[in-house]
């Protein structure tokens, strides 16, 4: 049987490497700490890859209600265009950038 913790789409360590230090919420930084932050990433790619309604989130990505609102809450924050300005010279990361116009 497949885990169901690890999807096809899901980001790879070595980009995880390159996105971490860069999110809010990681140890060491101002605030609490997430725990799930790959988690997270993780469901809004889905999310974007997929064009799917929030509601069909796959549970092992978490709660889609939960998701969603963090989601929007990093969206009225600015983070993830804090996200994309850093990332955009990424050659490896064109996808995104892609994904996201």
């Amino acid at each position: 049987m497949e885990d169901e913790s690890v999807h096809r789409h899901d980001i790879s360590d070595k980009f995880w490497s390159k996105l971490e230090p860069l999110l809010p919420g990681r140890k060491g930084s101002w605030g609490g700490q997430a725990k799930d932050n790959r988690r997270f990433i993780n469901a809004v790619f889905w999310i974007l890859r997929t064009g799917a309604p929030w509601r069909d989130l796959p549970a092992s990505y978490g709660g889609w209600k939960n998701t969603h609102r963090r989601f929007c809450r990093w969206r009225d924050k600015g983070i993830w265009e804090k996200l994309m300005e850093q990332l955009i010279g990424e050659r490896e990361l064109e996808w995104i950038m892609i994904d996201a116009s």
